[in-house]
């Protein structure tokens, strides 16, 4: 049965008393405008006559407006407890009142009756007399109705619940409570604080937060990753609260769990990103089945506003990279001229949409598998139109051709990019069964440019470039280093016949390589 935990709490003459739990002792938790509660008042009131020299009694109530109710009508001969609080009856784990628990002097819970059933509480009261070898109650037991349902307690009812949890000594939160004064206004403090990316932010009270851990299994004081430029140990509570600053619901900590550790991979490379001077950012995509559990947009502006999901993870996660990592404007975020990417930038893949294999599934997880995978970008997505093309090869070669002037006009043999291709696109691309390949190699072929169109490319001198054969001069240079550094998605609205592509940072393998991590629960 469940214990009663020493307690010291104010009667109504402002005294202290207190439940040492070294004694044996009867505790009964009450609150006024339960019905149950009232008819067990004068049941209460004779057993105290019969038991008090033998046993401490304590009446717990829940409010203190209403134990002053109770003690104006009933006249008892106890003083009502102020649980106002309600931390007492958080941590006896009262669910109904009234309850009232029979403890031992080891302080174990002998007996509990949870509401009023006659025949429990006349036994319970029998057994009592036998074990002190007490006079009768003066009750008329006949008299009492054989049964009546008890009243939900107040530290169950949602509206204090989270709040008692979050304060327990149990609680998962660890994080520093700041206090505010009664004239701050919360949402300028969170600003002056400097917790924003400079829109509003949620205030993340222990209540949101606690609320927001029940989204995940993970221990809260679990650490996810050590994030640069800090080198600060990211915690799921900490990753929670700046979910709550972003927004989030519960069930979309598990997504934002998943991008800090990809994001904190060497690999990744998240110093680099937020330090480059190109403003790099992390960008999002997310597939498998928590697509839909958690409604992510893929469809009509997937890519934009308007949808919670979508914008929210993003922005949790570049919240977690600048408060908890401290990369923040000004500091070690060195951006010439920064982009919307550093707000947020998270959508879903439409799988159900695609002639191709999913990207996570292109990166060896299972279709059924929840992931993201999140890219450093520093533009995008850019719109490449193309209501002509008919045919695979002549969409592959429009594509290929508009990314000729991505990042630098001269820049080849080195770019990244990730393709978001629309619904319309991947028909066109369907008729010819073309498949991912196919689109990299028609891009590349199209964006090719020789070294005398180009000028010269990095690492060659002026000098080298003039000593050049015209057969040198001819090769001809792809846009991108590899195929593979063209990363290929599905997403959009049915209508529309776009692709949109962001462009990478530096060099995958000299900057930034992409990550993906499995979603867990």
């Amino acid at each position: 049965m469940n214990a009663v935990a020493p307690f010291t709490l104010r009667n109504l003459a402002d005294e202290d008393v207190t439940f040492a739990g070294d004694r044996p002792a009867i505790v009964c938790f009450v609150k006024e405008d339960c019905p149950t509660c009232r008819e067990v008042m004068p049941v209460l009131a004779a057993m105290h006559a019969v038991f008090a020299s033998h046993l401490d009694f304590h009446v717990v109530g829940q409010t203190t407006d209403g134990n002053a109710v109770l003690e104006r009508e009933f006249a008892p001969p106890f003083s009502l407890l102020d649980d106002s609080a309600l931390k007492v009856s958080f941590g006896a784990e009262i669910e109904t009142v009234p309850t009232l628990r029979v403890i031992g002097g080891d302080g174990v819970t002998d007996a509990e009756l949870v509401g009023f059933v006659r025949e429990e509480w006349q036994a319970m009261v029998g057994d009592l007399r036998r074990l002190h070898d007490t006079d009768e109650c003066a009750l008329d037991w006949a008299a009492l109705p054989k049964w009546r349902p008890g009243c939900g307690s107040l530290s169950v009812d949602p509206a204090h619940a989270d709040r008692l949890q979050a304060e327990a000594d149990n609680s998962p939160i660890r994080a520093r409570v700041m206090e505010l004064g009664s004239q701050d206004d919360e949402f300028e403090f969170m600003f002056d604080q400097g917790f924003t990316d400079g829109l509003p932010v949620v205030s993340p009270t222990p209540e949101r937060v606690l609320r927001m851990l029940a989204g995940t299994s993970r221990d809260a004081q679990e650490v996810v990753a050590v994030m640069p430029p800090n080198m600060a140990q990211v915690t799921v509570e900490k990753i929670a609260i700046n979910s709550v600053l972003a927004g989030c619901k519960p069930e979309y900590l598990p997504v934002v769990i998943a991008a800090v550790e990809a994001v904190c991979t060497n690999e990744f490379n998240i110093h680099g990103v937020m330090a480059t001077t190109m403003g790099a950012s992390p960008v999002m995509v997310v597939n498998g089945p928590i697509r839909h559990h958690i409604d992510m947009n893929m469809g009509l502006g997937a890519l934009g506003q308007g949808n919670r999901a979508n914008a929210t993870i993003g922005r949790a996660l570049r919240l977690t990279i600048r408060n908890v990592g401290g990369a923040k404007p000004g500091g070690t975020e060195r951006s010439t001229f920064s982009n919307p990417l550093k707000y947020t930038m998270c959508f879903a893949e439409w799988e159900e949409r695609s002639c191709w294999p999913a990207l996570h599934v292109d990166r060896g997880f299972d279709p059924e598998d929840s992931v993201v995978t999140v890219f450093a970008m520093s533009g995008g997505p850019t719109l490449i139109l193309d209501e002509q093309s008919l045919t695979g090869e002549s969409l592959g070669g429009s594509i290929g051709a508009a990314t000729t002037t991505m990042l630098n006009a001269r820049a080849y043999g080195f770019s990244q990019c990730l393709m978001v291709v629309s619904p319309e696109h991947v028909d066109t691309f369907n008729r010819d069964s073309y498949s991912k390949a196919d689109v990299r190699r028609r891009m590349q072929e199209a964006s090719s440019k020789t070294l005398r169109e180009l000028g010269g490319k990095p690492g060659l001198t002026p000098d080298e470039f003039a000593g050049l054969t015209d057969a040198e001069l001819d090769e001809r240079i792809p846009k991108f280093g590899a195929d593979d550094d063209i990363d290929i998605v599905v997403a959009g609205s049915e209508a529309g016949k776009c692709t949109g592509f962001f462009h990478g940072w530096i060099p995958r393998r000299i900057g930034s390589i992409p990550v993906s991590r499995k979603i867990e629960a």
